[in-house]
């Protein structure tokens, strides 16, 4: 809502204005904190409160920002969007420095928490505890509640943030963008319904459930958390149970890649739980997946899910995959072009068999670097690298993103769309993927069947792949790449246009042209002449 105040100035008293706040604001944008020079900045004058949230049209509820900031603040509330601005650099900070989401673990080094172990003693139903390091030696006392049904121990405390980690193992999550929300509630001082759970382990609190509550409160400045705090828990048990609150349940909204990471956590946990039972050392493997499942009878189908997920997990989160860059894991982003569904759907379906279970050792092999599992992983990895040069690696521009790229080029607003981004972000599309993922499977069955070498279709990754192999495949995604159709912008408004099925693009793979007769390729896609070296012609 534009301010009729600052309408009614004149140009020396709007500057004068100016210099008065960022006199006040300590020569500093109120949004990003960062200092603003009046002479080389360009500024803007804005409400903190917004008009529409009843905030004053007056100079008390002024802020004076740069103008880019004030441009993409992603709040009409100038203290929200300080607040997120914040959080956005701490995303920024871990994505460069550790290369994956920020956590509460992150948010609470950069608020100083995270800082010290939790002593306290039980008594009977009786749990003592103190605050010393931060200068509070009262003990405090509260009731140990023992649940009837499972047994477990738990208590409530209000902790100081210095006394509060992370809890990777059991909720492995980063932030997601529903973190704005939690902000923009909680700074209406509406309560916070459901606490946040820890477990204490190692003398250190780590919250394993309510995380983004915990991101809020402490993004508005709470120095402290409520806690239900899980004692001496079972680990397997509360793991489970709290994979089974996003998946069984429906409780909470995990999305598969949490899922998977939480089910090879179970994998490893039933893995030591069979060496324990049998006298095994931890680094015999002696035994096959197969065992593993017979073992576990009364668990058998969840166990193949936990060996199954551990394996796309492995893949999909690896340090040395590339293409891990461009996976969306909230489903809601607007700047990466793969959505974790798409992945699931295309390369981890096409690729993985969710039904094999291996009966060889699970260490069969793997001092000779044909270890069935292991092989399958590294050369799934090495295919995704392919990709990833291929396609997206100084192509795809995450500032760009993916929203209404080709609503932009109809309207003629795609200046700024280069063709690589254009081509990455089409070929990124969920039922173009999987048509064009399929071909690369032909492309590798067919490399065995002609070198006369006996496969498995479903399981061909576990097979160790030749050097022309892997050329075969890059020459293919080198011609796919290179099909006029992904940068011609004259294609927006039709053949790229809304979501088509998976049959639409099969359609046009297999005859070049819509099932309307519409030409989309110069000849249908043929993968014995795409595997040859990419030609100018």
């Amino acid at each position: 809502m534009a301010s009729k105040y600052l309408k009614s100035l004149a140009t020396v008293d709007y500057d004068q204005l100016t210099e008065k706040l960022w006199k006040i604001q300590n020569s500093k944008c109120f949004i990003c904190n960062e200092p603003l020079d009046l002479k080389l900045h360009t500024t803007n004058i804005d409400h903190i409160t917004p008009l529409a949230n009843k905030g004053k049209d007056s100079e008390e509820n002024f802020a004076v920002t740069h103008e880019s900031c004030n441009k993409s603040k992603q709040d009409a509330d100038l203290k929200i969007a300080r607040t997120l601005y914040k959080l956005k650099k701490i995303q920024e900070d871990t994505l460069q420095a550790e290369n994956k989401s920020a956590s509460l673990k992150q948010l609470l080094v950069a608020y100083s928490g995270s800082k010290h172990d939790f002593k306290f003693t039980i008594k009977g139903d009786k749990l003592s505890y103190s605050f010393s390091e931060l200068g509070d030696n009262k003990i405090y006392e509260t009731e140990v509640h023992t649940d009837f049904l499972s047994n477990e121990k738990t208590c409530f405390i209000s902790f100081p943030i210095e006394y509060i980690y992370h809890d990777e193992l059991i909720n492995p999550r980063g932030i997601n963008n529903s973190i704005s929300k939690l902000v923009k509630e909680f700074d209406k001082k509406n309560p916070q319904l459901h606490l946040s759970l820890g477990r204490v382990e190692n003398n250190k609190i780590k919250i394993f459930d309510g995380q983004h509550k915990a991101v809020a409160q402490i993004l508005l400045g709470n120095k402290r958390i409520l806690i239900r705090v899980f004692i001496d828990p079972d680990i397997d048990r509360l793991t489970e149970t709290n994979t089974n609150a996003g998946s069984v349940l429906s409780q909470i909204a995990f999305d598969k890649s949490v899922m998977r990471q939480l089910n090879n956590t179970l994998y490893y946990e039933r893995i030591k739980k069979y060496q324990e039972d049998h006298s095994f050392k931890e680094d015999d493997f002696t035994f096959s997946e197969q065992k593993l499942v017979d073992y576990f009878k009364g668990d058998n189908a969840n166990i193949k899910k936990y060996i199954i997920d551990s394996i796309k997990h492995s893949i999909t989160e690896a340090n040395e995959n590339k293409l891990k860059d461009y996976i969306d894991r909230d489903g809601k982003a607007k700047e990466l072009p793969i959505s974790y569904s798409a992945f699931d759907k295309s390369f981890l379906t096409i690729f993985i068999d969710s039904k094999q279970l291996l009966a060889t050792p699970i260490n069969f092999k793997s001092d000779e670097g044909l270890n069935p599992r292991e092989l399958e992983i590294s050369q799934a990895i090495k295919l995704l690298n392919i990709l990833a040069d291929e396609i997206y690696v100084s192509n795809f521009q995450p500032e760009i993103g993916v929203a209404r790229i080709e609503s932009k080029i109809v309207d003629g607003k795609d200046i700024d769309i280069s063709d690589n981004h254009l081509i990455s972000y089409r070929m990124s599309k969920e039922e173009i993927l999987i048509s064009w993922l399929s071909y690369i499977s032909d492309v590798i069955n067919n490399y065995f069947s002609n070198t006369g070498k006996k496969f498995n279709k479903s399981s061909v990754f576990q097979q160790k792949f030749d050097d022309q192999l892997w050329t075969n495949i890059t020459n293919f995604v080198k011609n796919l790449k290179s099909l006029p159709l992904w940068k011609d912008r004259g294609m927006a408004g039709t053949i790229f246009a809304g979501k088509k099925n998976y049959d639409y693009w099969r359609q046009i793979f297999e005859h070049g042209k819509t099932l309307d007769n519409v030409p989309v390729l110069a000849k249908p896609i043929n993968y014995v002449d795409m595997i040859k070296p990419l030609t100018d012609d």
